[in-house]
């Protein structure tokens, strides 16, 4: 059972829901203020995406199906407006075409309908560690490779000092294979970190992403020198 205040080392965060279901809205604020964190909740998607814009949240939770303006409408307009708040899609669209749009939208995770509310809450505990991979002391201040710079406090990567844009989830499973430097990670470890968990995404996924990150980093996304597939095995990150 979920204590009714938060544990000493527990950061208490704001966060925003935008959900049209009353009810689960309603559920979904209770569990995050019993875990010691504050909740606003927005009724559609117009007035999360309001919300969004104009708050500072620690995190976005939001469904698909909303009135006015759907969620994946929403993720985008955050996302061309600069907003890097992570944000947990609930949907009860499970095909994995729909999960990849919302990850390559900027989602930073896809929760479908009906769900367990302890997998939630467990799922909302690691998208906010991970937003502050500073207070862990997990990650370096900077990292490199090849003309590549990331500056994990701020998020911002640049090759050849050019600034470069990454999606957070991007940027995440970059730095799982940054920190295994040389090293060949698998598909699994990299949707333990860079997603908190195995089950959602396969490892198509992963794959779309780092076609993304070579087109994006790499002098020749066909011939890539950095981000190199291990067959069988995984990717292995080199300088």
């Amino acid at each position: 059972m979920a204590s009714d205040r938060p544990s000493p080392e527990q950061d208490v965060s704001r966060i925003l829901i935008i959900e049209d279901n009353a009810d689960l809205a309603f559920g979904l604020r209770n569990n995050l203020e019993v875990e010691g964190h504050t909740a606003d909740v927005a009724r559609d998607g117009a007035e999360g995406l309001e919300l969004a814009t104009t708050g500072t949240y620690e995190l976005i939770i939001m469904d698909v199906m909303m009135p006015r303006i759907d969620g994946f409408g929403v993720l985008k307009r955050l996302r061309d407006a600069g907003v890097a708040t992570p944000v947990l899609m609930l949907s009860a669209r499970a095909d994995e075409a729909d999960k990849v749009y919302g990850f390559r939208l900027g989602a930073d995770d896809y929760v479908t309908k009906p769900f367990g509310l302890l997998e939630l809450m467990a799922r909302v505990t690691a998208l906010l560690r991970r937003a502050r991979p500073e207070r862990d002391g997990e990650d370096t201040a900077v990292v490199t490779f090849g003309d590549v710079r990331v500056d994990v406090v701020t998020g911002t990567v640049t090759r050849a000092g050019e600034p470069i844009e990454l999606t957070g989830q991007e940027l995440r499973l970059l730095l799982a294979l940054a920190r295994r430097h040389g090293r060949t990670v698998s598909r699994q470890d990299l949707l333990r970190e860079a997603w908190g968990h195995i089950g959602a995404v396969s490892s198509r996924t992963i794959d779309t992403y780092v076609v993304d990150l070579r087109r994006k980093l790499e002098a020749d996304p066909m011939r890539p020198r950095h981000i190199i597939t291990v067959r069988g095995a995984g990717y292995r990150l080199e300088s």
